[in-house]
Order: structure tokens, then C-alpha cells, then sequence
């Protein structure tokens, strides 16, 4: 079974800020690379919340939207 959250963030280390987060301390995501079950993200206001855990592939295509500007609103 493919795990799609991480109840206790804080559990994990090497959380790093997104780049496209924005300057405002509070309204940042993080992200954290190499985790074998895929890319775990979480908000930043929340370190001891959950983290989402979203596929390579799905995490590769929604960033590349984002970086090209061709995410669908």
C-alpha cells in the first residue's frame, strides 16, 4: 500500500522551503526530498501536522505547471 500522508511531519528530517513559496513567513510550503514513499508536503505553519504525500511523476507535472505558468485554475 502507497502511503499518501505522514500524520507527525515532525518526525521526518530535511524539510526544505519551496521555492515558489511566497516571502511571508507564514505562507510556506515545504517539501522533502528523497522519502521512498514520494515527495511529502507540508505547511509550514503547521511542522507537527500532517504532510501530504504526493507520487513523483504527480509532484514532477504539477511543479512544471506552476514553473511554466500552464496550471489550470
Amino acid at each position: 500500500m502507497t502511503e499518501h500522508s505522514i500524520p507527525v511531519a515532525s518526525a521526518l528530517t530535511g524539510w526544505r522551503k519551496s521555492t515558489f513559496s511566497g516571502p511571508e513567513a507564514d505562507s510556506c510550503v515545504e517539501v522533502l526530498d528523497a522519502h521512498p514513499a514520494g515527495v511529502p508536503v507540508r505547511d509550514s505553519k503547521q511542522p507537527h501536522g500532517p504532510a501530504l504525500v504526493f507520487p513523483r511523476g504527480s509532484w514532477a507535472a504539477f511543479t512544471a505547471a506552476v514553473k511554466d505558468g500552464t496550471l489550470p485554475s
